[in-house]
């Protein structure tokens, strides 16, 4: 079992950052990949950003690509998005997964954990 908290969401201008992380507890860090999704009111949960178990390999959306950073310290046992030039259409509750095995997926059900979700308001 793997347990997993986020934090860092708030209400940012258009064009502000802010940090997401992901804490996670009860297994190997290491021995999960792990995957940023958000959800938007009324929109299906959508893949933003995966990183391998090593933190070695990287994946994005295109609409984030170069605004949005993800990263992992596997001596923190955290995950972290890193989000810039921040859009009012990014607005939604980011949630953080845990997939076992070292490769990133974009695709939802791959994953076997999740945390509870931190909402991002973004106002223009």
């Amino acid at each position: 079992q793997v347990q997993l908290v986020e934090s860092g969401g708030g209400l940012v201008q258009a064009g502000g950052s802010l940090r997401l992380s992901c804490a996670a507890s009860g297994r190997i860090f290491s021995d999960y990949a792990m995957g940023w999704f958000r959800q938007a009111p009324g929109k299906e949960r959508e893949f933003v950003a995966t990183i391998s178990g090593s933190g070695g390999i990287t994946y994005y959306v295109d609409s984030v690509k170069g605004r949005f950073t993800i990263s992992r310290d596997n001596a923190k046992n955290t995950v972290y998005l890193q989000m810039n030039s921040l859009k009012p259409e990014d607005t939604a509750v980011y949630y953080c997964a845990a997939k076992n095995g070292q490769w990133g997926s974009r695709r939802i059900d791959e994953y076997d954990y999740w945390g509870q979700g931190t909402q991002v308001t973004v106002s223009s």
